[in-house]
């Protein structure tokens, strides 16, 4: 658990960085890029993928790192986020769209993981959750105080829907579009799936 002071500390944070976010498109799209974390027992495995237009991988890196701080829900940008900029900062070729397994605007503060790291490093961001985190969801739209504030996708039959969110620098319908554009007959979108092979890869790796 993290103490009181602590949270408040962290959602002013939080309430900053919403405060940034950027929910229109601000991108020329040639490099795409997929991010996810694996656990081992006691250190955490950041792996971003990086493709080309035509899907071809660019570039992989990935950081190990130990857990910075406990799960706390709602404050997922503060454990990964810190782990993810890091191997993001060590790509030689930047993606123009970061892909993040977590969610953006779609958050109690409006500042999920996505969000936290497009303001963070100035980048566009998709949150892609595998679970709904708040709101309700009417006829696919994913409602937070009468706002659309996220979009539910079932993405493949009898697998569980994902819950797309803007990040940062990019509105929801070209989010949504992207996601959509990348699925390739999975549950998530390439880019991602690809980053959480890569991670897991390296985890496999380290465990020997």
């Amino acid at each position: 658990m993290i103490s009181s002071a602590k949270k408040q500390h962290l959602m002013a944070i939080q309430k900053e960085v919403s405060k940034g976010v950027i929910e229109q498109d601000d991108f020329t799209l040639n490099f795409l890029g997929g991010c996810d974390v694996v656990y081992t027992e006691e250190k955490m495995i950041c792996g971003i993928v990086v493709l080309d237009k035509e899907g071809n991988i660019i570039e992989k890196k990935y950081s190990i790192d130990k857990e910075p701080m406990p799960y706390v829900p709602g404050f997922l940008a503060f454990r990964l986020g810190p782990l993810i900029a890091k191997t993001f900062l060590k790509l030689t070729q930047k993606p123009d769209v970061l892909m993040i397994d977590g969610n953006g605007v779609l958050h109690p503060r409006k500042a999920g993981l996505a969000s936290y790291l497009g303001v963070k490093l100035n980048i566009t961001t998709i949150g892609i959750a595998k679970n709904l985190l708040l709101g309700e969801v009417h006829q696919e739209k994913v409602y937070v105080k009468g706002d659309i504030i996220g979009i539910k996708l079932e993405t493949k039959p009898g697998a569980k829907p994902i819950y797309i969110s803007v990040g940062h620098k990019i509105s929801l319908e070209t989010a949504v579009a992207l996601v959509k554009e990348q699925l390739k007959g999975h549950k998530l979108p390439e880019p991602l799936k690809l980053a959480h092979n890569y991670a897991n890869k390296i985890k496999k790796q380290e465990s020997h």
